[in-house]
């Protein structure tokens, strides 16, 4: 995907609310209901995820109807679908401020200027997120996304600088 079409993650389906379709969505946008705002929400790979038709502010995040459910059975087994919206639609950060998906692709130096790889990802699994770094060779590391270890950004210079961590098994 290129840096004009990148896709976004704005929520999750969490499941049914109710037993009439509606359905609840973990959000993570500054505002809960701007995923409802979005309408035309995608999945990862850029195929049609859900439209959005209503919705409403809850703790956590929105209880929403979509065109695509009607019933509490659709609506769970809808549980856990990621939902994207393409990078453009967002608003415009400011200048100290970025979309982890601005991330993906850019060059990772060490603070030597070593090339150490690209970003290929920026994940998740519950601790805090990661940055994934594709290396020239070999296969990818995580480098934990702190301002220790990743101390400078410069999107418009196209890297950031990490500072790789060494594991030392005894």
């Amino acid at each position: 995907m290129t840096q004009d079409n990148r896709l976004v993650l704005v929520g999750r389906v969490a499941g049914a609310f109710g037993v009439r379709g509606e359905i609840r969505l973990t959000t993570f946008t500054e505002a809960p209901l701007s995923v409802v705002n979005y309408r035309d929400l995608r999945r990862k790979d850029g195929s049609p995820g859900l439209t959005m038709i209503s919705g409403r502010s809850t703790k956590g995040g929105l209880i929403g109807r979509a065109k695509e459910v009607e019933t509490k059975e659709q609506a769970d087994r809808l549980r856990g679908t990621e939902l994207y919206v393409p990078r453009e639609l967002l608003p415009p950060t400011d200048e100290d401020e970025f979309y982890l998906a601005d991330l993906i692709g850019l060059r990772v130096d060490s603070p030597e200027g070593v090339v150490l790889g690209k970003v290929k990802a920026v994940q998740n699994f519950g601790a805090g997120d990661l940055i994934e770094v594709q290396p020239p060779r070999g296969n990818s590391w995580y480098l934990p996304f702190t301002r220790e270890l990743v101390p400078e950004i410069d999107l418009a210079g196209g890297r950031i600088v990490g500072v790789p961590v060494v594991v030392v098994e005894e």
